[in-house]
């Protein structure tokens, strides 16, 4: 599954919000340690922005910028052929085809290395007022469309379901996640202390504060 996939795959942009937030804050909830979870969410990375991120802690990561003019998302896939540490260069069409109303996050500090290159083997974006997602034409390598490595960057954000989500945690944080509570968070429920017990017994709710802020979580009660 290439870049391409992706797109044609992936949820609108109201709905990979909510889907993010809630893969943010699954994460928080299973891992105290920051550095140790995947998936984070900026609800305020700048005053106009929310930020999207994923980091896999060896090398592959995405970012998904969330504005009123849109969605752009990258991902970085350290193993790719097409990575641009390569041919010291983005790979040619993965960046060429950004509109220009997202041209500035293509050489966002965020985004680059400390030489100003493009850290990307895969792209994507949707304006706001654009029906679908869109990519750049590319010539994969002959190693494949899958080269890119969007096929498993951005798995969870295509699945979309409670029981990816599950089957994903449960390997990586190996422990058992329950099912029920991880569908309270991708319905964007309001936590309660015994969703989060049913997730991590040793969780102190009141040490979630700081997250679900950061987040955007919704507060409240059922």
């Amino acid at each position: 599954m290439s870049v391409h996939d992706v797109a044609r795959r992936l949820p609108d942009i109201s709905a990979l919000t909510d889907l993010c937030r809630s893969l943010a804050m699954l994460d928080a909830i299973l891992c105290p340690e920051w550095d140790h979870r995947w998936h984070s969410f900026d609800a305020q990375w700048s005053p106009t922005e929310a930020m999207a991120s994923m980091r896999d802690g060896s090398g592959g990561e995405y970012s998904v910028v969330l504005s009123a003019d849109g969605a752009y998302a990258r991902g970085f896939d350290h193993e790719s052929p097409m990575s641009p540490y390569v041919d010291d260069a983005p790979w040619p069409g993965v960046l060429d085809e950004v509109p220009a109303v997202f041209r500035r996050y293509v050489d966002e500090p965020s985004f680059t290395d400390e030489f100003g290159m493009p850290v990307v083997t895969a792209c994507l974006w949707r304006v706001s007022d654009d029906d679908r997602w869109r990519a750049g034409t590319i010539e994969f390598p002959e190693d494949g469309e899958d080269s890119d490595g969007a096929d498993w960057l951005f798995q969870l954000l295509v699945t979309g379901t409670p029981e990816s989500y599950q089957e994903w945690a449960e390997d990586y944080f190996d422990i058992s996640v329950d099912l029920e509570a991880v569908r309270h968070i991708y319905a964007l429920r309001p936590l309660t202390d015994e969703v989060i017990t049913a997730l991590a017994p040793e969780r102190i709710p009141a040490e979630l504060a700081e997250d679900i802020k950061e987040i955007g979580y919704p507060a409240g009660t059922e």
